[in-house]
């Protein structure tokens, strides 16, 4: 809760919409609580959760990545059929026939964002003659799509450790989508929105003056990979507080100075370091397995004992919370409530 309240008074105070990436916590819950606090909507990364969120009552929705095959862009003109404040990227013609076509057939409009890449390499388009070309034909030949803006989202720069170097990378990323916005407006197009960013980068959106809409997700929950990234007021990014958990239970002791838990790779996820353990020093855990954490005995600094249960921090919050089908929620040292994580396993 303090965490989203954080956010919600940055956006305030900066005039940054907020457009929290629900890929992250993958719960509606959560969705209706951030748009409770004035988000202007909320981003999925898949059409399979923008469905989920769509029917938990969740209009104003960004799917962030692009889509092409015919089945997926069906599924996304049954979605703007029903709801008007659906926004989807492009970054290709083909896309955009494909589009234009479903959404004709079923005499539903749907907005879209053309997607920047701003050096990651993974989606997008450059801003040249590519952009202004997909941009014409959208204004020329497709009657059911609304251009609203561009996307730049720089998600490379988000977990570089050091402040300096990832303020450095991310304002030349951030250049190319001020390149883009200037190419569509010199050739007399409006864009009423520029959208991406994220955690990483909310130290910088203000001062940069670029982007309208922040695309933030992992700051409700956090986890280890950004909390031990550099800000602007110290050696690790305390803006907000890891909330995230995964409780484990100590089941074996096989050596004197090992034990062993029952969470391993179906439990936890992490392209770079362990979890850590909460509220108990001296404690270092090594992936066992799928199912298995052995974790070695450094004087710990408390007495253990089978059966007993230890809190997880999540090296990385978003894979980790989709390997769990609900969020236990305390309050006071009390489970308060039970949270579907209702998109778990939407991927496509």
């Amino acid at each position: 809760e303090a965490n989203l309240a954080r956010m919600a008074q940055w956006s305030k105070t900066t005039g940054i919409a907020l457009r929290p990436h629900s890929k992250m916590h993958k719960c509606p819950v959560i969705a209706h609580r951030q748009l409770a606090l004035g988000a202007a909507g909320i981003c999925c990364a898949k059409v399979s959760e923008a469905e989920v969120m769509q029917r938990a009552g969740i209009e104003s929705i960004l799917i962030t990545s692009p889509v092409v095959d015919e089945r997926t862009i069906t599924r996304v003109s049954e979605l703007a059929r029903k709801n008007a404040q659906l926004i989807v990227v492009v970054d290709h013609p083909e896309a955009v026939i494909r589009l234009e076509a479903a959404l004709a057939q079923r005499q539903a409009t749907l907005k879209i964002l053309i997607d920047i890449d701003p050096g990651l390499g993974r989606t997008g388009i450059a801003p040249n003659e590519a952009l202004l070309a997909l941009l014409q034909m959208i204004d020329r030949d497709c009657p059911h799509l609304v251009f609203l803006g561009l996307q730049t989202y720089a998600g490379h720069c988000m977990h570089i450790p050091e402040f300096d170097k990832r303020k450095s990378k991310y304002q030349r990323a951030l250049a190319t989508g001020a390149e883009a916005r200037n190419v569509v407006e010199r050739a007399g197009y409006s864009v009423q929105l520029m959208s991406g960013g994220g955690t990483g980068s909310i130290d910088f959106e203000a001062d940069l003056g670029i982007l309208s809409e922040l695309q933030a997700g992992s700051y409700a929950f956090m986890d280890i990979e950004y909390r031990d990234i550099e800000s602007n007021n110290g050696p690790t990014f305390e803006d907000f507080s890891v909330a995230l958990t995964v409780l484990v239970t100590l089941i074996s002791q096989p050596k004197p100075r090992t034990v062993t838990v029952d969470a391993g790779f179906k439990s936890l996820a992490s392209d770079k370091m362990p979890p850590q353990f909460k509220d108990v020093d001296g404690l270092n855990y090594y992936w066992g397995g799928d199912e298995h954490g052995i974790v070695a005995l450094d004087n710990p600094s408390r007495t253990l004992q089978l059966g007993d249960k230890l809190e997880l921090l999540t090296p990385h919050c978003d894979p980790t919370v989709n390997l769990h089908d609900y969020y236990y929620v305390v309050r006071d040292g009390y489970v308060q409530e039970l949270w579907p994580i209702s998109t778990r396993g939407c991927s496509q």
